[in-house]
């Protein structure tokens, strides 16, 4: 899964191999995030989330909605968003993940797994990691912060399910 900011980020990821795209535009307006998901679900050919905006995600048609750890409740966007349509959740802890299964998620942004730039200091290592998957269950857990290509698949190799990374496809 790749997160990208904008329409030319989203594409360029799609043609470097992501299976996925979240759109995370945390500064930006609704209509400015509306409109690089609605462009992104026309012309991407991948199937394209959004953070925290179930109602963007309806609007555009978007395939799902990805909400961050104390955003709307699950319960709730599964309401809304109906059986069909992706729910994942961002969680930073093992009990946060296995909260998430029984919540309704339909997958789990873990992390982060190493120090990035925006959150020095936090990198919870594999160790961390393998936990979190552990706590998971059944339910995919994707690693997310600071995944380039190998600490993907060293993040695969601990058990995760896939990663999602911003740098890796920029």
């Amino acid at each position: 899964m790749a997160v990208t900011e904008s329409v030319a980020g989203g594409l360029r990821a799609a043609s470097l191999g992501a299976t996925h795209l979240l759109v995370r535009k945390p500064r930006a307006s609704a209509a400015e995030q509306y409109q690089v998901l609605s462009e992104l679900v026309a012309r991407a050919g991948l199937p394209v989330l959004v953070r925290g905006r179930v109602d963007l995600a309806l609007a555009a048609g978007a395939a799902g909605v990805n909400l961050p750890e104390g955003d709307l409740p699950l319960s709730a966007a599964r309401r809304l968003l109906g059986e069909d349509r992706l729910l994942g959740s961002s969680v930073h802890s093992p009990a946060a993940a296995a909260e998430a299964g029984r919540a309704g998620a339909d997958f789990i942004l873990f992390g982060p797994v190493f120090e990035t730039p925006a959150h020095p200091g936090r990198g919870v290592g594999l160790v961390g990691l393998r936990k979190a998957v552990r706590a998971a269950g059944s339910l995919p857990l994707l690693a997310i912060g600071g995944i380039d290509r190998e600490r993907g698949e060293a993040c695969l190799a601990a058990g995760a399910a896939g990663y999602a990374a911003i740098r890796l496809f920029a």
